[in-house]
């Protein structure tokens, strides 16, 4: 069954094929998916922190059909039964490797084994192989697709945080960086195995964050982000009633609401900064915390993103 669109759409929606599938790490899965409509996949640019939608098979063990489908794709595909909807996930592209027909896009899954791999994403991950079959949702080269967050402007510094679910996009952007970047990434990660390959400029230092037994996710980024400003230590991560469920706040959007026109305004010498923090929606309202409220970081500095909160099933 084909999923292949037509080109009106301003995003390449195709039914893709896994090539080839790794285990990196313990926490970490790559695959390579194919098809010939990536042909037309890529951005304008560096890729970044690109997001797309991937669509993993449901209870019949099938991916539905998006042939056909035009701008209203994704309330057609709300619309579905949920046994034909299957599940709908976000993630941050690797790389993009090959050409035309033979493009591949590059994805890390990560491996929820501490919550025992129960997501659709993390279960079919586990167990992905060379022949698998999903539906891909990404950018068209030459058109507005959205989907990059990371905007450091004219920042002289940089501060990238984030737990093992944004790791796979902080990783592209270190890649991605200009060889004149200066700044510091905290990358946290369940095991010292997870510990992975890291190109970036040498003027970006790359401390990774392995948890130890005992340790809370988030406690470890939250004191290396905190140490590295001079800060003391805290009790430990916000409460659970006190976390926007939709935090995502960049310098051009607030899932809150509030406006962020104005001039910038920073104290601590914190003028230069641009921040890219994304994770668990806990850890993330932390370290919000931490740099706008302690700190005096303007927001207008930062992109604050929760890919997902612990406990709670995520939205497409």
């Amino acid at each position: 069954m084909t999923a292949t669109v037509t080109h009106r759409l301003p995003m390449v929606i195709c039914e893709v094929t896994v090539v080839r599938a790794e285990r990196l790490s313990p926490s970490y899965v790559r695959v390579e998916l194919a098809a010939p409509e990536l042909a037309d996949f890529g951005v304008d640019g560096p890729l970044l922190d690109q997001r797309i939608k991937l669509v993993f098979p449901g209870a019949s063990g099938r991916v539905p059909s998006f042939a056909g489908a035009d701008e209203s794709w994704y309330a057609t595909w709300l619309d579905l039964p949920v046994p034909e909807r299957a599940h709908m996930r976000t993630y941050s592209v690797r790389d993009v490797v090959g050409a035309g027909a033979d493009t591949r896009v590059v994805v890390d899954l990560v491996l929820h084994l501490a919550e025992g791999a129960t997501g659709p994403g993390s279960s079919w991950a586990v167990d992905a192989a060379p022949g698998d079959r999903l539906v891909l949702v990404g950018p068209r080269r030459g058109i507005a697709f959205g989907g990059i967050e990371f905007d450091p402007g004219t920042a002289r510094s940089l501060l990238l945080a984030a737990d093992e679910t944004a790791v796979p996009a902080a990783s592209r952007i270190l890649a991605d960086l200009p060889r004149t970047a200066r700044g510091t990434a905290f990358l946290e990660v369940p095991h010292a195995a997870d510990v992975l390959a890291c190109p970036a400029p040498p003027g970006m230092d790359v401390v990774w964050l392995p948890r130890c037994d005992g340790d809370e996710h988030g406690t470890p980024l939250v004191e290396a982000v905190r140490r590295h400003f001079g800060l003391g230590r805290v009790a430990g991560l916000v409460v659970e009633s006190v976390v926007d469920p939709d935090l995502w706040e960049t310098p051009t959007y607030s899932s809150s609401g509030e406006e962020l026109d104005g001039a910038v305004t920073v104290g601590h010498d914190l003028a230069g900064l641009y921040a890219w923090i994304a994770g668990e929606s806990r850890l993330v309202t932390t370290l919000r915390r931490c740099l706008v409220g302690e700190l005096d970081v303007d927001r207008r500095q930062v992109a604050f993103m929760g890919y997902w909160r612990r406990g709670v099933a995520m939205r497409s």
